[in-house]
């Protein structure tokens, strides 16, 4: 616990809150748009015990979730950790119980099951919003369903019965056009399972379709995307048996041989329509977008160009390599008529971008023209010195629009001693684009937290409104935005 302690005093920003706390009426510089009307729900990760092994990956971390309720030109702030059958059991031991990182051999023998490793969820990647409900998700265990209004946790979510995987991915997709959710988990069957368990879920949250196909190989599949036609199943270079899980390792390793696939479905086909596209080694962790095109499939992602986890150690041994630890926007095309399993890809910008981004709601599944996401311009200034010895070296000081069809980038800079997290778009208006760029930014001169509000079509400008709170916040996975109309909000 002392070796654990003094680490901690090392980490400066990102040391353990292990508080909830609810604040009304924030502190705000500029003025909140009126037409502002829902709520900026984060996920993320906190330490509620010091972890049993220290180098274990932050992911393993407990579940937080935050909100940001905006009403009549004020917003108020909630902040709880998400209650799991895991902390749960952590807090009436008073201690951490649990091992590595997707691994039940390595917990305490009080808690160990490998049989059922969905009970060791920490439910700390993405907030999501779905036929009236907001769920805290990640891919190794079920839903678990939040109280948008208190954020208190009513528990694991099976979709009525209808939900037979014994994981839940942490990024399904939501259709614009339907209302319908379109989600897997894979591992589905268990550990180092080659199971992947595709389901459409109804407007109403009901499951009305479930595909079974088997992958490649046991593999992270993070993410996915989704077109009108299609589902698309991305992944790379991470990989897993039960034997290393019983001879105590970290989950994921990384392996340079393995291939990168790209899976191609009908969205109303079978498993035997499912399309493996083969490439080259590289991390598919997130994507941005994609769409149908006759029968090709366009897919925008930001995949990088190796393991960007030093936490999941290469298999053969090396070590991590941060020069290839960067991501780009890049475009991929998937062409269903051609007898070769290769893809055809484009490097859209040559800077390395953060991999985690969005594009307009309203327009997921289709051909959008624009992405969002966070970057680290170099031309702009970090002053390291206010920033304190612990802030970063480097840090995310920009969001970017970045425009598909002119590649013109209108870039937001966040100050000079401030790191975005994710940002997330709010809709406004009838038009891809009009909306509101939101995120919270570290200001590590001042060890607090800020939520910027930014004019999506003119990013440029600068600030709309800043949300000021007077201590800093969890780290953040990912966000969301809930209109009004979506959630049964007050």
């Amino acid at each position: 616990m002392a070796d654990f302690s003094e680490s901690l005093a090392g980490r400066g920003f990102i040391s353990p809150l292990r508080f909830e706390v609810s604040i009304d009426d924030c502190e705000v510089v500029g003025k909140i748009p009126q037409d502002m009307d829902g709520a900026f729900y984060r996920a993320g990760y906190e330490w509620y015990y010091p972890p049993k092994f220290p180098d274990d990956a932050i992911l393993n971390a407990d579940g937080y979730i935050s909100s940001f309720r905006f009403k009549g030109g004020k917003v108020d702030y909630k902040g709880r950790f998400v209650n799991t059958h895991r902390i749960q059991k952590e807090r009436a031991a008073r201690h951490q119980l649990y091992g590595y990182y997707r691994n039940p051999f390595t917990d305490d023998a009080s808690v160990r099951d490998p049989e059922h490793p969905n009970l060791r969820t920490v439910a700390n990647t993405t907030p999501v919003i779905h036929a009236g409900k907001l769920f805290a998700l990640k891919e190794d265990g079920l839903p678990h369903q939040i109280n948008p209004n208190t954020l208190e946790t009513i528990g694991p979510w099976d979709f009525h019965g209808g939900w037979k995987s014994q994981t839940f991915t942490a990024h399904p997709k939501l259709d614009p056009l339907t209302g319908e959710m379109v989600a897997f988990g894979y591992e589905a069957t268990g550990l180092a399972s080659d199971d992947l368990f595709i389901c459409t879920i109804d407007r109403a949250g009901k499951v009305r379709r479930e595909v079974r196909v088997k992958v490649p190989y046991v593999s992270i599949i993070h993410d996915m995307a989704l077109t009108h036609r299609h589902v698309v199943i991305p992944f790379s270079g991470y990989v897993t048996s039960m034997e290393r899980l019983k001879a105590g390792k970290i989950h994921w390793g990384w392996d340079a041989t393995k291939p990168g696939y790209i899976g191609v479905m009908p969205r109303e086909g079978s498993a035997q329509d499912m399309r493996w596209f083969k490439g080259p080694n590289r991390c598919h962790m997130h994507t941005f977008n994609a769409y149908s095109e006759g029968n090709k499939v366009i897919l925008y992602a930001p995949f990088w160009d190796s393991n960007f986890f030093p936490f999941f150690p290469n298999v053969d041994g090396a070590p991590f390599n941060p020069a290839k630890a960067r991501a780009f926007i890049r475009k991929f095309t998937l062409d269903l008529d051609s007898s070769s399993d290769a893809w055809q890809e484009e490097l859209l910008w040559d800077m390395p971008v953060v991999d985690i981004g969005k594009v307009d709601p309203r327009t997921l599944s289709l051909n959008s023209r624009y992405i969002y996401t966070g970057f680290t311009d170099p031309q702009m200034p970090y002053d390291r010195e206010r920033s304190g010895p612990r802030a970063p070296a480097s840090v995310p000081n920009s969001y970017g629009r970045f425009d598909i069809q002119t590649r013109k980038i209108d870039r937001y800079f966040v100050g000079k001693t401030h790191g975005l997290q994710e940002c997330t778009f709010v809709p406004r208006g009838n038009a891809e684009g009009q909306g509101y760029l939101i995120g919270v930014a570290s200001n590590y001169a001042e060890m607090r937290s800020e939520l910027i509000i930014a004019d999506a079509e003119h990013l440029g400008d600068g600030d709309v409104a800043r949300v000021i709170l007077p201590f800093r916040l969890s780290s953040q996975v990912h966000g969301t935005w809930a209109g009004k109309d979506e959630l049964p909000l007050v």
